[in-house]
C-alpha cells in the first residue's frame, strides 16, 4: 500500500517561533461560536457554524462583480513539505490560523499575509498515515487554538503567541492511529461545559475508531466512545458502557463462539469533523469503514455478507454530548465491502415538506454514491439501531454508474444491493476474481465537504466519476501493517472528465445543474449570500459559480492543485476570500488511470487571499 516514507516526515523543529508581535486579541467565546454562521467578521469553526452548512451571508462579492476578484496576497508554507494542503483556515480578529501538511500550523496577518508565528510539530519516523500527510484544520476557543497531529496527538497553543499550552497523546501511532481531521468545539447543554471534540484515524491499519471529548483548558479526557459494536467506552476516566449490543450480533463468531479477528480491529474511525445539534445536545459525526476492507472477514463462514452489518461503521452517528453514549445511528453501507466509509460531512438543515411541515434533517453525500436525507430528531432519540424504525427520508444517486446498489428501501433504510461484492478467492488461489466497481473506494465524493445554500435550497457536492477493478486477497492482522485484504486499480468512467460538481435538491433528489472537470474534484465548496459557489480544482484553479445556474463566473490559477476548503470573511468594510493551494491527498498515491493526470500537477504549499478592487465595490448587482 502506497504511503509516504517515514524518513520524509522527520521534522527539525519543535515549538513556536515568534516572527512578529501580533496585537493580542480577545478570547473566543461560546456565543461567538454559536453565531459563527451569522457573523461575517470571523470564521471560528470547521463548516462555518455548528450545522456545518458552509454558507456565509456575505454578499459584497456577488454574481455581478465576482469577475473582478484579484489577489490581495499569498503566503508560502515554505520548506520542502509541499504536499496535500487539505485544510480549512479560521479567522479571528484579523488573524488567520491555517494548518499545513506534516502537522504544522501558522498564524498570519489577514491584512498583509505576514507570518506572525509558526509551530512545527516534531513527528516520529514511524508514523503511518494512510492517505498523505494532510491536516484539515484547527479549532479555536478562549485564548487557544487546537489541532491534531499525524502521531495520534492533539495540541493546544496560545493563539496569540503560538506557545504550547498542552499536548495529549490519545493512541499508539506505531500500530496505525493518527489524526487528520479538524477538532470541533461544542457545549454540553446539560452541564454548561464546553468540550473539544475530535476523532481518530487509521482504519486501513486495523485500529478501532474512537471519538473523544476533552476539556479545552487542560486537554483532559471527559469521555471517549469507540465506534465498533461491543467495545467499551469511558466517562470521567472510568469504563462506561459498551457501544450498542455487547453481544455484538452484527459481527460474527467462530465455531468456538469467539468474535472473529476483524472485530478486534474493526475500524469505524470518526476521522472527519463533527457538527452539533444544539437543540438535542447531540454530536453528529460520520463513522469510518470497517476493517479489514475484505467483507468476508466480517461475515459468518458460508453466509451471505448482506446478512451482516459490522456496526457501527460506515454510517452517521448521533452521540450524547454529556456522556458520549451512542443515541442513534444510520448506516449508509451495511457490512461495507468497498471501503465506502461514512465520514463525509453531515450538514444539519431545516426544510418544509410537501405538507408544509418543517423537517429538522441531516444531509450527507456518501462515498457510496448516494445523497442521504435523514430525520435528525428521530436519530437523536434512538432511531436507526437494528429492529428500530429507520430515520431515512430519502436516498438518491448523485453520481453516475453506481454498481453496488440500485437504491434504498425507505421503509427499512437498507440498500437494495446488486451482486457486486468482490468474491472470495477460489480454493488454492491467492486472490479472487476481479470485478468492476463504481464508485471506487475513493468514492463518489470523499472527505471534501459539500455546502448548502438557504437561498437556493440546494446542496453542492464536489464529486467524481471513476471506477476500479477490485479483488479480494488473503490476509492476517499484523500490528502496524495495512489491513485491507483487497486489491484494486483505479479506472476512468468517462473519457472527457473525472470531476463532477453537482447541485442537488434535498426534497426531490433532482440534479439542478452540473459542472465537469478534467481532473478529480478534491476540494470542498462554499456558498455565499452573494449567490455564489466557490471551490477549487486539482489543476490549480480557484473558481466561482452562479449558485442558481452553475455558470462559471471567475477563476484564478494558483500554481498547484487546490484540494482545500474556501472561506470568506469581512474586514475593514471589504469581503475577502481565502483558500490553500498545494496538491496531494489520496488521489496521487493510488495511480491507475489517474497517474497521468496527477503527474501534470506541480507541488506547492501556500495560502491565497482575494478581494475586489475598490472600483468594483460599487457594483451591487445581487441575486
Amino acid at each position: 500500500m502506497a504511503r509516504p516514507k517515514s524518513t520524509a516526515v522527520i521534522l527539525s523543529l519543535l515549538g513556536a517561533f515568534a516572527w512578529g508581535e501580533p496585537a493580542a486579541a480577545g478570547p473566543v467565546t461560546w456565543e461567538d461560536i454559536v453565531n459563527d454562521d451569522k457573523s461575517t467578521g470571523n470564521v471560528l469553526s470547521y463548516g462555518l457554524g455548528l450545522k456545518a452548512q458552509r454558507f456565509s451571508p456575505l454578499d459584497k462579492i456577488n454574481v455581478g462583480n465576482v469577475e473582478g476578484l484579484v489577489p490581495a496576497w499569498s503566503f508560502s508554507f515554505g520548506g520542502e513539505k509541499q504536499r496535500g494542503q487539505e485544510g480549512q483556515a479560521l479567522v479571528h480578529d484579523g488573524v488567520i490560523y491555517v494548518t499545513a501538511s506534516y502537522s504544522r500550523i501558522f498564524a498570519v496577518d489577514a491584512r498583509t499575509g505576514k507570518r506572525l508565528w509558526e509551530y512545527d510539530y516534531r513527528l516520529p519516523d514511524d508514523i503511518r498515515p494512510c492517505c498523505d500527510v494532510v491536516n484539515r484544520g484547527p479549532a479555536i476557543y478562549g485564548d487557544k487554538v487546537f489541532f491534531g497531529t499525524l502521531d495520534a496527538a492533539i495540541v493546544a497553543l496560545n493563539k496569540d503567541t503560538g506557545k504550547v499550552v498542552w499536548r495529549k497523546k490519545f493512541a499508539d501511532h506505531a500500530i496505525g492511529y493518527t489524526m487528520t481531521g479538524a477538532p470541533f468545539i461544542v457545549k454540553d447543554q446539560k452541564t454548561g461545559r464546553v468540550l473539544l471534540i475530535h476523532g481518530s484515524s487509521g482504519d486501513e491499519f486495523g485500529v478501532v475508531g474512537w471519538l473523544f471529548a476533552r476539556d479545552p483548558d487542560t486537554g483532559e479526557e471527559v469521555w471517549a466512545r469507540p465506534m465498533v459494536e461491543g467495545h467499551v467506552g469511558r466517562l470521567h476516566g472510568k469504563e462506561s458502557t459498551p457501544t450498542g449490543d455487547p453481544a455484538a450480533p452484527s459481527w460474527p463468531r467462530d465455531k468456538d463462539g469467539n468474535l472473529v479477528e476483524a472485530w478486534h480491529h474493526g475500524g469505524g474511525a470518526p476521522w472527519q469533523t463533527a457538527s452539533f445539534d444544539i437543540d438535542t445536545n447531540t454530536v453528529v459525526i460520520g463513522a469510518g469503514n470497517p476493517a479489514p476492507w475484505n467483507t468476508w472477514k466480517r461475515t459468518k463462514e458460508g453466509d451471505d455478507p448482506k446478512n451482516w452489518d459490522s456496526l457501527f461503521t460506515s454510517g452517521q452517528a448521533y452521540v450524547d454530548a454529556s456522556t458520549g453514549e451512542l443515541k442513534g445511528f444510520f448506516q449508509h453501507t451495511p457490512n461495507d465491502g468497498w471501503d465506502f466509509s461514512g465520514n463525509n460531512s453531515i450538514i444539519l438543515f431545516d426544510y418544509k415538506d410537501a405538507t408544509g411541515k418543517t423537517v429538522k434533517a441531516s444531509a450527507h453525500a456518501d462515498r457510496n454514491g448516494f445523497f442521504f436525507v435523514t430525520d435528525r430528531e428521530k436519530l437523536a432519540s434512538g432511531a436507526g439501531y437494528p429492529n428500530k424504525p429507520t430515520a431515512l427520508i430519502g436516498a438518491w444517486p448523485f453520481v453516475d454508474g453506481i454498481t453496488w446498489a440500485s437504491g434504498f428501501d425507505l421503509k427499512t433504510g437498507r440498500p437494495i444491493e446488486k451482486d457486486n461484492r468482490p468474491p472470495l478467492p477460489r480454493e488454492g488461489a491467492q486472490k479472487g476474481d476481479s470485478i468492476f466497481v463504481s464508485p471506487p473506494f475513493l468514492g463518489g465524493t470523499n472527505w471534501n465537504p459539500m455546502s448548502y445554500s438557504p437561498q437556493t435550497g440546494l446542496f453542492y457536492i464536489p464529486g467524481n466519476h471513476w471506477a476500479m477493478d477490485y479483488w479480494t486477497e488473503h490476509l492476517t492482522y499484523k500490528a502496524g501493517a495495512a489491513y485491507l485484504g483487497q486489491g484494486f486499480r483505479i479506472k476512468r468512467l468517462y473519457d472527457d472528465h473525472v470531476g463532477i460538481l453537482r447541485a442537488i435538491d434535498p426534497v426531490t433528489g433532482k440534479i439542478a445543474w452540473e459542472h465537469k472537470e478534467q481532473f478529480p474534484f478534491w476540494a470542498g465548496t462554499l456558498t455565499t449570500g452573494g449567490g455564489l459557489l466557490f471551490s477549487g480544482t486539482s489543476d490549480g484553479f480557484v473558481k466561482a459559480f452562479d449558485a442558481k445556474t452553475g455558470k462559471e463566473l471567475w477563476k484564478f490559477q494558483t500554481g498547484s492543485g487546490v484540494v482545500s476548503i474556501p472561506i470568506t470573511w469581512e474586514m475593514d468594510g471589504e469581503q475577502y476570500l481565502g483558500i490553500q493551494s498545494g496538491y496531494g491527498g489520496a488521489v496521487p498515491l493510488w495511480g491507475g488511470d489517474m497517474a497521468e493526470l496527477t503527474r501534470q500537477v506541480t507541488q506547492g504549499g501556500s495560502m491565497w487571499v482575494f478581494k475586489l478592487p475598490r472600483t468594483k465595490l460599487a457594483n451591487t448587482d445581487k441575486p
